[in-house]
């Protein structure tokens, strides 16, 4: 989501920033004759963006083009009842010509050049979007391949963990031998086998792979699909790290536990990259 999108005109300059965010939130920046634009170019927005922080700021290029008309006739009628207070109050001050600005009626607009601006200025918008638009598809490509990396990665950890589970069962026989040794002289071979089969099931984490196989499966799909997918990847993000958390506690090798940790490493690396996708 984060990019940049610019066009320069000769009567109008826009620029448009996109940071991540949740939600689609927008800002303008505009000048007061071009407030009356807002609606509009919000619309816009909303039609090409379905998330991220956008800030779009409008430069007037040519600002002679845009400069207030004085009403002559406001103006005069205004000085000559000034002056009729100063003869009948001596003691009046001067006139402030900023005052005189503010007075309503004596300045004006040129409606019919203020449209010529507005036109080039929702023309040039159009044209910034775009821009952000292609800017942020670029971005959206680089960050599909940084993903699609890290999956394999997953996958390939997941293999790694589901190899190592095989030996799960001699691994704990072996362990439980060891500490019964230590208490008895004699092991109850058919109660130890009792033991080591609870272990061995709870420490099962083949339901736990197959969950990361399909959480692996539904990224890659969300990021063939078209359309915006960034929170759905935000969920299934939050899906692959509980299964690596599990994985980990339940662990038997230390192998198998250093795997997990790497596998949540690489979510987290790619959780924080799909924040950048809308």
């Amino acid at each position: 989501m984060t990019a940049f999108g610019r066009a320069q005109g000769d009567l109008v300059d826009w620029e448009i920033r996109s940071v991540n965010h949740r939600y689609l939130e927008i800002s303008f920046r505009l000048p007061e004759a071009f407030r009356d634009m807002e609606p509009g170019l919000r619309e816009l927005v909303a039609g090409r963006l379905r998330r991220g922080k956008i800030d779009a700021t409008l430069r007037i290029a040519n600002q002679a083009g845009v400069s207030p008309r004085l009403n002559e006739e406001a103006l005069d009628g205004l000085v000559a009842a000034v002056e009729d207070i100063r003869r009948r109050v001596p003691s009046a001050g001067t006139i402030d010509p900023v005052e005189v600005l503010r007075f309503p009626g004596v300045v004006r607009d040129d409606e019919d050049n203020l449209s010529r601006f507005k036109a080039a200025a929702q023309r040039g918008f159009r044209a910034a979007i775009e821009d952000l638009v292609d800017h942020r598809n670029s971005e959206g490509a680089r960050l599909d391949g940084i993903l699609r990396e890290r999956l394999a990665i997953l996958e390939q950890g997941a293999a790694a963990i589901r190899e190592l589970a095989a030996d799960h069962g001699k691994v704990l026989r072996d362990r439980l031998r060891g500490r019964v040794r230590e208490l008895v002289d004699q092991v109850d071979g058919e109660r130890l086998e009792q033991e080591v089969a609870l272990l061995v099931q709870k420490a099962d984490v083949t339901e736990e792979l197959d969950r990361l196989d399909v959480h692996i499966a539904e990224t890659r799909g969300s990021l063939e699909a078209e359309g915006p997918c960034g929170r759905r990847l935000d969920f299934l993000m939050q899906e692959l790290n509980r299964e690596a958390n599990t994985l980990a506690a339940k662990s038997v090798l230390p192998q198998a536990a250093r795997i997990a940790v790497d596998l949540k490493v690489t979510i987290e690396q790619m959780r924080e990259q799909a924040q950048n996708v809308e």
